[in-house]
């Protein structure tokens, strides 16, 4: 891997790695803003032969119970940054592995599959600051309330805060459908999970001066 987009990576990595929650959005607006916690999980580099996460979305009130779970799968590509988006197919065993790590021996590369279309590419601001929206195309497809939508999804990281915004739109006739209403959700971090990661976790060697 080249030099240049390794420290990229490892850069980007190591600052969206962590716990965030929007407590303070949702003190000040409970009735548009539940509060939500989220975390970005390092992951081994042999589950997908790459830099990975494993993510989980929960409600405060129900930590063990998290309503979206993913993997995600990091490179480098024509100047953006790429986290490619997988299903875990046994995500009960996985659910609270912020709480419980051990529940991170559950992911395989067996129990993972990639959801086409929903990769998110990310622009390099400066170092820190980052804004991603999802690939081009309405290829993100899920059901919500009967009816099949299409993702959009944006998302800037700047400062230890992410502002994520998404909806769905329906497939034929692009209106709303589900999403984001009153604007993006504010993450803080609130937990720093990067701080040991490094060459062998980017590229699964061992950096030349171990």
């Amino acid at each position: 891997m080249d030099s240049i987009n390794n420290k990229h990576l490892l850069d980007f990595a190591k600052i969206i790695a962590g716990g965030y929650t929007n407590k303070l959005q949702a003190q000040k607006d409970s009735k548009n803003f539940p509060h939500i916690n989220f975390y970005f999980i390092p992951i081994p580099w042999s589950i997908l032969n790459a830099p990975a996460f494993y993510s989980e979305q929960s409600y405060e009130y129900d930590p063990w119970a998290p309503y979206r779970q993913n993997i995600h799968k990091l490179f480098f590509n024509n100047m953006n940054l790429i986290m490619e988006n997988y299903m875990l197919i046994n995500k009960e065993r996985v659910a609270g592995a912020y709480q419980n790590q051990k529940l991170l021996k559950e992911i395989t590369k067996e129990k993972i599959s990639i959801r086409n279309g929903c990769s998110m590419l990310f622009e390099i601001i400066k170092f820190g600051h980052y804004i991603g929206e999802i690939e081009a195309g309405k290829k993100c497809l899920l059901y919500r309330s009967s009816e099949l939508t299409y993702l959009i999804s944006k998302v800037e990281i700047k400062n230890k805060v992410w502002i994520s915004e998404e909806k769905g739109l329906n497939k034929t006739t692009d209106k709303y459908v589900w999403g984001s209403e009153k604007g993006p959700f504010i993450f803080n971090k609130t937990v720093d999970l990067g701080q040991d990661l490094g060459e062998e976790w980017i590229n699964g060697q061992k950096s030349s001066n171990n």
